[in-house]
Formats: structure tokens, C-alpha cells, sequence
């Protein structure tokens, strides 16, 4: 069989098997479709469909398939990242700064903390979980932080499922996941950071400077429909450069979409933007990632990680906005609520454990162990939301 049948074949199964399982499992109280393409994909890797049926599995996924979804996977993520760094309101965030700042920095302060305890304690207990080139400092931020992301786009997707998205408690909540998010991706600079190659980074970020401010020039020159097919030549460029600095290419996706105003789109053509890609092209991106789980710590092992890490992350996002709560003076139930629609971590923190792996600061089996993390604290939360809403509803009209 030619590898263009062999793709194809993939291709059908990573769209076939989630969308049935989600259909007929009628998961989508407590596994919308995107999860359940996340846990597919893991279900379909090599650790567990690759240990049970290995011949299916290589027959499948053989090595040429792989690198092709792996180039599909790529521009995926790349412009799910590009459209999650538009949508960051900084403006709006600037003007709520004192709100905005106190509930950003506790919200991601407190799981980062516990997350970096937790990965201490997985050092001491192995050294399986650690990369060929981590560092313990890059190892014990990266997981860290992994255990605070919260998934942005995510967010956006299950506060439109529970219709709060464009009220006042909604666009709060936003601002808060956007702070966070520009922390997220500065943290992550750093950790890429390589002093063999500190002069062509500082050569990038200045480059990117003026860049930034020339395409922001040109976008407000040309009309609204040239500027979605600069914005992807911007995407492509800002990728290459960025990967080819030694950060990653990522980093530059994020930066592209950051420096955009969002006003230059009209919202309803990004938010299907949004909606096509996950619909046509991250199902890939999540089989992909489902490909590089390894139990090779020890199955028993991973789940204890995995187990250890979401406590840290879940335990640390309710303590910080309940902490922010008390200084702020919110109502009851307030932070419960606000803390747990932002433990939404699939798909940022997947990128961003991509990333670690990539550049061999953590192992398959932390990868594994980060990657069960997030689909459980994503599961977690509309469940434990949506019982909350029906005592909540003057809240929702609450804005600062």
C-alpha cells in the first residue's frame, strides 16, 4: 500500500473513531469532542493501541504517515496559537490592571508553586522524568507552569457552551486567562533560553520589534480581507524565525497573533477561523501528541505523577482566586467559580509540554503524565460549573 493510502486511512481514523465515540458515548456533559480527541489520541498511540495490537499500530502509523501528520500537526498548532494571541484584549486588560493583575497573578502564582513542589518531589523520586537536556530549574519551571496554563481557547469553547461568554462574569474571566497566557509564554521563553545561542535570540527579539511595528503599520493600510493572507505569510515568518533562534517556533506563532489587534478582524469571521480549525485540522495536532506518550517510567509510576500533578494544579488555581476573592471582596461562590472554569488546561498546556519535550527537557513519561493531567482537570470542569450557575445567575450581570 502507497503512503498516500496509508494517510488516508489514518486520516479517517483519527476523524472516525472520536467523533463516534463522542456521538454514540454522548460524552459531551463531561467530555466535550475536543477531550475526547485528546484521549483518543493517547488511546491510539503507541503506549496503549501500539502495546495491544502492534501490528494495526505499524501498520497505521508508519514512519512516513507520522512525519505527514506531524507537518499537518505543525501549521495546526501554529495557527491555533496565531489565534489565541489575537484575541488577547491587552487594552482591556490594562485599564482592569489592579482586578486583572491581583486575580491573574494569584490564579497562576499558587498552581505554580504546588506545581513546582510537585516536580520537586518527582526529581527526588526518579531521575526517568527528566530530559537529556533539562536542567532541574527548567524542569521544575516547565512542569510548574505546566500545572497553572489555562487553555485560553479552550475556555472561550465551554463558556459559549454555557452561554456566559459575552456576559460581565464571562469577558472578567477572559481577562484573567489572557494575563495569564502573555506569563505563560514569557516563563516559557526563558526556559528556552540557550546562552549558545543568546545572540541570535536577542538578534530575533529586536528583529521582531521592528517587524511587529511595520506590519502593524500595514495592516491598518490594507483592507480587512488582505489582511487574513498577510497575517499567514506574518504567521509562517514569525515561526521560522523564532524556531530558527532556538526558542521555538511556537514562541513565535504566539508573538505573531499577539502584536495584532483584534479589531482589525471582524469577530465573527475569527471565531469561525477558530471553530474550522479545530474542526478541519487539530484533530491531527491531537492524535500527533497521543503518538508521543511512553509509559516508559512505568505505568503505575505515570498515573502517580499524573495524580500528584493535578492535585497541585487544582488544589493551587482554587487557593489563588480564593485568595484574590478575599482581597477583592467577591460574593460567595464567586472564586469557586471563577477557579475552576479556569482549570480548563487541554490544548495551551499540551502545546506547551510539546515544547518541553521537544527540546528534551522532560521525557515521554512526564510528557505522558502532564498530558492525563490536563485532560483530567479539563474534564473536571464544566461538571463542577455547571451545578454552580443555577445559584449564580445575579453574578453573571456583576462587572468591575
Amino acid at each position: 500500500m502507497n503512503p498516500s493510502e496509508t494517510f488516508l486511512i489514518a486520516m479517517t481514523v483519527i476523524f472516525t473513531v472520536p467523533y463516534l465515540a463522542w456521538r454514540l458515548g454522548n460524552t459531551d456533559y463531561w467530555a466535550p469532542l475536543v477531550v475526547v480527541q485528546i484521549i483518543l489520541g493517547i488511546l491510539l498511540g503507541p503506549g496503549v493501541l501500539g502495546a495491544f495490537a502492534p501490528q494495526v499500530y505499524k501498520f497505521v502509523f508508519t514512519p512516513t504517515v507520522i512525519t505527514l501528520l506531524n507537518g499537518v500537526a505543525q501549521w495546526a498548532v501554529m495557527l491555533f496559537v496565531w489565534i489565541a494571541g489575537i484575541e488577547l484584549d491587552l487594552h482591556e486588560a490594562w485599564h482592569h490592571k489592579r482586578e486583572g493583575g491581583i486575580t491573574a497573578g494569584l490564579a497562576l502564582g499558587s498552581p505554580l508553586v504546588l506545581g513546582c513542589g510537585a516536580a520537586m518531589v518527582m526529581l527526588a523520586s526518579s531521575t526517568g522524568w527528566i530530559g537529556a537536556k533539562g536542567h532541574d530549574w527548567q524542569f521544575v519551571l516547565g512542569t510548574g507552569m505546566a500545572c497553572a496554563v489555562t487553555a485560553l481557547p479552550i475556555l472561550i469553547l465551554f463558556m459559549e457552551k454555557l452561554e456566559i461568554l459575552r456576559q460581565p462574569i464571562g469577558q472578567r474571566i477572559l481577562r484573567y486567562a489572557s494575563m495569564d497566557d502573555v506569563a505563560i509564554w514569557g516563563v516559557l521563553a526563558l526556559i528556552l533560553l540557550d546562552w549558545e545561542r543568546v545572540t541570535r535570540q536577542i538578534g530575533f527579539l529586536i528583529g521582531f520589534v521592528v517587524c511587529a511595528a511595520a506590519i502593524r503599520w500595514i495592516m491598518r493600510k490594507i483592507p480587512e480581507r488582505d489582511r487574513w493572507y498577510v497575517g499567514m505569510i506574518w504567521l509562517a515568518s514569525c515561526g521560522f524565525a523564532a524556531d530558527f533562534a532556538g526558542l521555538h517556533f511556537m514562541v513565535g506563532a504566539f508573538l505573531s497573533g499577539a502584536v495584532l489587534d483584534g479589531r482589525w478582524f471582524d469577530q465573527k469571521q475569527m471565531d469561525l477561523l477558530r471553530h474550522h480549525v479545530l474542526l478541519v485540522i487539530m484533530p491531527v495536532f491531537f492524535l500527533s501528541t497521543g503518538l508521543r506518550t511512553s509509559w516508559s517510567v512505568g505505568g503505575f509510576e505515570v498515573f502517580i505523577a499524573a495524580a500528584w500533578l493535578l492535585v497541585a494544579a487544582v488544589l493551587g488555581k482554587l487557593a489563588g482566586t480564593h485568595l484574590a476573592g478575599r482581597i477583592l471582596r467577591w460574593a460567595p461562590g464567586e472564586a469557586s467559580l471563577i477557579g475552576w472554569l479556569l482549570q480548563t488546561k487541554a490544548l495551551i498546556m499540551i502545546i506547551f509540554a510539546n515544547i518541553l519535550l521537544d527540546k528534551q527537557i522532560i521525557t515521554d513519561g512526564t510528557f505522558t503524565a502532564l498530558l492525563l493531567m490536563a485532560v483530567a482537570s479539563t474534564m473536571l470542569t464544566i461538571p463542577m460549573v455547571k451545578p454552580m450557575m443555577g445559584r449564580m445567575q445575579a453574578l453573571f450581570q456583576r462587572a468591575f
